[in-house]
């Protein structure tokens, strides 16, 4: 049973966070940030896994927080559901068209925090959600899960649509990634 519950509690912001990577795909996300909410069931769905995030957040300043703390959040609760990562493929990757948006994602559980991050916006914000927020979210995914990441936009014009197209590719990839495909540590060390 590859399942994580979290909760955080800061000043700025209170998670409560299920996660069942052996799920079906099935979402219930209250964050406060109608674009954010969306965003992560995309991710959900497409990675294939179970997610139930509660969040209070401090949205009287701005998404930041709220953002950063649930990358923080998401990244904590792989970490904890995949445990000693014995049997996981390790390694994901997608190249994920939406309309005019491709995006290219590639992750690996190794144990080591990097983000490479290539996106660029159009507009400061999406919703109430600020542009410049997704990269602190991904921030804090990566830190917290130990996983390298890479994230690039190949192109695109429409701002919703970039950022569509990297969240159903990060699903993808972390989907590949988590998948069970044998009893060994995916590492020639024997240990991440």
């Amino acid at each position: 049973m590859r399942k994580s519950l979290i909760e955080r509690e800061t000043k700025e912001t209170k998670i409560s966070m299920e996660l069942d990577l052996d799920g079906s795909g099935k979402a219930d996300i209250d964050t406060g940030i109608g674009f954010l909410d969306h965003m992560l069931t995309l991710l959900a769905f497409h990675g294939g896994f179970d997610l139930k995030i509660i969040c209070k957040g401090d949205l009287n300043v701005d998404s930041h927080h709220t953002a950063e703390d649930l990358g923080i959040t998401l990244g904590e609760a792989f970490r904890n559901a995949l445990e000693d990562k014995v049997g996981i493929e390790r390694y994901g990757f997608m190249i994920l068209p939406m309309d005019e948006a491709l995006a290219r994602i590639a992750v690996d559980f190794s144990g080591r925090p990097c983000l490479v991050y290539d996106i660029e916006f159009n507009n400061n914000s999406m919703g109430n959600m600020t542009t410049e927020d997704f990269k602190e979210f991904f921030k804090g995914f990566v830190n917290n899960s130990l996983c390298t990441l890479h994230i690039g936009l190949l192109y695109g014009e429409n701002d919703h649509h970039k950022i569509e197209a990297v969240f159903k590719g990060f699903g993808r990839a972390l989907k590949e990634a988590v998948k069970i495909t044998s009893d060994n540590i995916p590492s020639t060390k024997g240990v991440f």
